[in-house]
Parts: structure tokens; sequence; C-alpha cells
């Protein structure tokens, strides 16, 4: 199987390699279509998809990938907290599945700065006072004490997107 990621963050990549470990995977750099920092399910999946069609169609020919999948971190807002969210899509150009991973609250300072109209990775890399929170461990790594990290949680969302491609259930 050959799948194009929607991202040229390795670990998004990393991520979908670990999923399908016998799948050879490429990283396609492409728009998500959406805002720099997702709002809410609804605006996270549509960048998610984006991605994933978005990835599916960069091939040379249209036989080139398998299939096309896209992941996508957001936040959303829940009884007056914020949540760190993430979605994945993969489609194989006839049908897209979705898939979402793991929600983790976001703590106040974050939260704060986000609604002030900030973007997650650069306020997790100033609070850290680091650089490329994003394609390490990112803010699920750092918020769970590396319980689970970025590769994994966006491993996660993929699972629930790639599942009907690769089961006989759906």
């Amino acid at each position: 199987m050959h799948v194009a990621v929607g991202s040229g963050n390795p670990v998004k990549r990393d991520a979908i390699a670990a999923a399908l470990p016998d799948a050879v995977v490429e990283a396609v750099p492409v728009e998500s279509g959406v805002s720099e920092q997702p709002w809410g399910d609804d605006e996270t999946v549509e960048g998610a998809t984006n991605r994933a069609e978005r990835a599916l169609a960069s091939g040379a020919n249209a036989a080139e990938y398998d299939l096309g999948v896209g992941l996508e971190g957001g936040v959303a807002e829940r009884n007056g907290d914020l949540f760190l969210i993430m979605w994945a899509a993969a489609t194989d150009g006839e049908h897209v599945e979705v898939g979402g991973g793991p929600r983790m609250r976001l703590p106040d300072e974050v939260a704060a700065r986000l609604q002030d109209g900030a973007e997650l990775g650069p306020v997790m890399d100033d609070l850290l006072d680091t650089s490329a929170v994003a394609e390490n461990q990112g803010a699920a790594g750092v918020l769970t004490g590396t319980i689970t990290d970025r590769t994994e949680a966006l491993r996660t969302a993929a699972a629930g997107a790639l599942g009907p491609f690769v089961t006989e259930y759906y």
C-alpha cells in the first residue's frame, strides 16, 4: 500500500507509518484550507479531510497513492474549558472516513493565549522556552508528562479513519 500524508511535518508521517507498518508512507505538504489554529470539531475535521483529499490528488498519476491521509490538530471548548483535539481523515478517492484522537484539557494560561488569537505550537514553544514542540513530543507529550506524545496521539486518531480501509467490518 502506498499512502500520502497531507503534511510536511515528520511527526504526522511517523504517526501513519506506525499505524500502517507495511505501507510505504510519503509526506506530501498540502494546505489544510482552514485557519492555522482550527477551532471546534467541524473546522478540524474539515482541515483533516482537505489534507487527505489533496494528498491523494497530489500524485503524478491517478493511481500513485492508494490512500490519502490528513491529520489536523485543533482546539474545542467544553463546559468553559479549552481542549486540544485531533482528527484524522483517510480517503481512497471514493470514500472519506474520519477518526478522532485523544482530547486533553489545556492549562488556563495556554487557553487564554489561544482565545486571544495565538496558535498552540508557538504558545507551547514560548511556555517551554524551546522550539518545534509540534515536530517533537507535541502538546500531548508535554501535557501528559510523556505518558503519550504527539505521534501516538495522531496514530490513534488515524486508526479510526483507517479502520474501514483495512478491515472488512465496514
